[in-house]
């Protein structure tokens, strides 16, 4: 009898696997990409399409608004489109903290982490809630002023309007990119080709970095469209690119490094290998060395090749610094229980980002420090939402040398936790953005902290008297350099005196949305007088700014960077001049919405000095 099947060459063999590799991966199904398979190509069965916008914004890491408003917030992106298919500057958008590279060029911006692989570049995300699990067949992204920033979009198997919670949660990348400058900050509606996943999903999270725009980026809304049943290929398939294998693989390489976090750390013994090739003669330091140019993936697949690498990866001095926000979507206690031998020299820790949804316990974070935490100098915890008052008292006791503390989003701490940071004295940078702190707690750390040179406080919407804050922080926080008070509601010029006197030192200061502070009580010129060393001066918003301020700033504050007087009504083309002739170091001005400032005033600037990026934000 006749074989069912002609024999395959090899060629149609490989063909073959190509399929089956394609049907177990899925493909990235946008019709308009070369990395689709061809329009012959059919779903089986035919499902009807699901169109939806948000329901819901779960997480975010910055926005520029308020805690209590709707202006400039991420909430923003919920429901249907505000402004669409407008551009231009508008508050009914979801908006960022910080665009361009500014941030990293003032006196408060943080030494990076080395190892950060180059694949990971997000600044920023966003969490969004869908009301109908699909599996995702497209999504758009309404950006409507200066887009660009979205680097990565995510899927997630958990459900976070069910009732049970999933015994395992995991996240899929649907597309990532590098950062790219898109020319002109004009709207439009981004729609990647997104790859398919095996798993429905109404959670979808943005990560975006802002680092090549020349302004805030400003999202409107975004839809999830996709079916309900998953889409199974039809084999009437004429053409795949090879290129999808290479990046599936890829990833898979990544998945499989990230999994040896789990399973490979805990190898104690290895094959026996008669020769460790020429390491041998290698010096150990040497060989450190090299190291120490590998992400942690990377050392998780070298330490399974010889006994002498698997010594070189597990040795402690790889791990003195180590940043974990890259695989946030894998750590857990697993993780960190098999990471513990290797950080017992551990002095700078990322964990920001990581251990939500309860990927990292209470217990399993404590254990972690106990054994890692008496080199701490530096931990970052931003946006760490599995912290509690326990997790704050067993750092403090747990990391006697910390000198920075980064909380930033962390809002669901309970306000006493904050009381415990008090007995760390030797905290020199501390960042509080978007928490809970109240006014106790935080005179207790500043009457107690100080040897505090960097203070993040935007956003912390529980402090009922900034004046008494600020009057704390010119008795005892002599050696301040850089202090973030944007959006804080209630400071006047007595709280700006009592810190301009006691505070000589600072370097840095973000007045951004106080309304309270008026130029005509003297605070801005008083400010200029005392603090001679000013490199940034944030006064957004503040309409009250006028040229006597300007030019204070001019004949005191020679060393100003950047300074940010958006929507000012008062102030004259004349004293900006005065300020660029006298302030040689200034590269940012930012003029947005100063009446007295036109598009053909900031050309005039622009031409006479190219060296200072002078923005001018507009609406349409």
């Amino acid at each position: 009898m006749p074989p069912v099947f002609p024999m395959l060459t090899v060629l149609s063999m490989f063909y073959y696997m190509c399929l089956r590799r394609r049907a177990r991966t899925a493909t990235r199904g946008e019709m308009n990409s070369r990395r689709a398979i061809e329009s012959n190509t059919r779903a089986l069965p035919i499902n009807v399409e699901l169109v939806q916008y948000a329901k819901e914004v779960l997480d975010f890491s910055s926005h520029y608004g308020s805690e209590n408003s709707m202006s400039y917030t991420m909430w923003n992106l919920a429901g249907i489109p505000n402004v669409y298919p407008s551009s231009g500057d508008f508050t009914q958008t979801a908006v960022f903290r910080t665009y361009g590279t500014w941030w990293d060029r003032c006196p408060s911006a943080r030494l990076p982490f080395k190892r950060t692989p180059s694949t990971f570049c997000s600044q920023d995300y966003v969490e969004l809630a869908f009301e109908e699990p699909v599996y995702p067949t497209a999504v758009h992204i309404l950006e409507t002023y200066h887009p660009g920033a979205v680097v990565r979009i995510l899927a997630c198997s958990a459900n976070p309007y069910s009732q049970n919670p999933p015994a395992e949660v995991r996240w899929e990348i649907l597309w990532s990119e590098a950062p790219t400058k898109v020319n002109g900050p004009q709207a439009r509606q981004f729609t990647p080709c997104i790859k398919q996943i095996n798993f429905p999903t109404n959670l979808i999270r943005l990560e975006v970095n802002s680092s090549l725009l020349d302004y805030y980026t400003e999202l409107d809304a975004v839809v999830l469209h996709g079916v309900k049943e998953r889409p199974v290929l039809s084999l009437k398939t004429s053409m795949i690119d090879m290129n999808d294998i290479d990046e599936d693989e890829d990833e898979e390489k990544f998945a499989c490094g990230m999994d040896t976090l789990n399973k490979q750390f805990s190898i104690v013994t290895l094959r026996e290998w008669p020769t460790n090739g020429y390491f041998d003669k290698l010096p150990y330091e040497l060989i450190q060395l090299i190291l120490s140019h590998l992400t942690v993936p990377d050392l998780c697949r070298l330490a399974q090749t010889c006994k002498l690498l698997y010594q070189h990866c597990c040795d402690p001095l790889q791990y003195i610094h180590l940043s974990l926000q890259p695989y946030w979507a894998r750590i857990n206690d697993t993780s960190l229980e098999y990471l513990q031998s290797r950080c017992t020299l551990i002095q700078w820790l990322n964990l920001s980002w990581t251990g939500n949804r309860g990927a990292i316990s209470v217990s399993g974070f404590s254990r972690f420090l106990k054994v890692c935490g008496s080199e701490l100098v530096r931990l970052e915890l931003s946006c760490g939402h599995f912290l509690n008052e326990t997790c704050l008292e067993v750092i403090t006791e747990m990391c006697p040398n910390l000198q920075e503390l980064n909380l930033s989003s962390c809002d669901k701490i309970p306000p006493p936790a904050f009381n415990h940071i008090a007995k760390v004295g030797s905290l020199k940078r501390l960042v509080l953005y978007r928490t809970k702190v109240e006014q106790t707690a935080l005179l207790s750390i500043l009457n107690f902290c100080s040897e505090l040179q960097h203070l993040s406080l935007g956003s912390c919407v529980m402090i009922e008297d900034y004046d008494l804050i600020a009057s704390m922080m010119g008795a005892k926080c002599k050696k301040l350099r850089s202090l973030d008070l944007w959006r804080c509601k209630n400071i006047t010029e007595s709280g700006i005196a009592e810190l301009a006197s006691g505070c000589q030192l600072l370097e840095e200061l973000d007045l951004g949305w106080c309304p309270t502070l008026q130029s005509s009580t003297g605070c801005f010129t008083n400010l200029a007088r005392k603090l001679p060393n000013l490199q940034k001066l944030f006064l957004t918003a503040n309409r009250s700014v006028c040229d006597t301020d300007i030019e204070e700033l001019a004949a005191n504050c020679a060393h100003l960077r950047q300074l940010d007087i958006l929507g000012t009504r008062m102030v004259s083309p004349a004293s900006l001049r005065k300020l660029l002739e006298s302030c040689k170091d200034l590269s940012l001005l930012d003029v947005s919405f100063c009446s007295q400032i036109d598009n053909r005033v900031v050309l005039e600037l622009n031409a006479n000095f190219p060296n200072v990026f002078i923005k001018k934000s507009f609406t349409q």
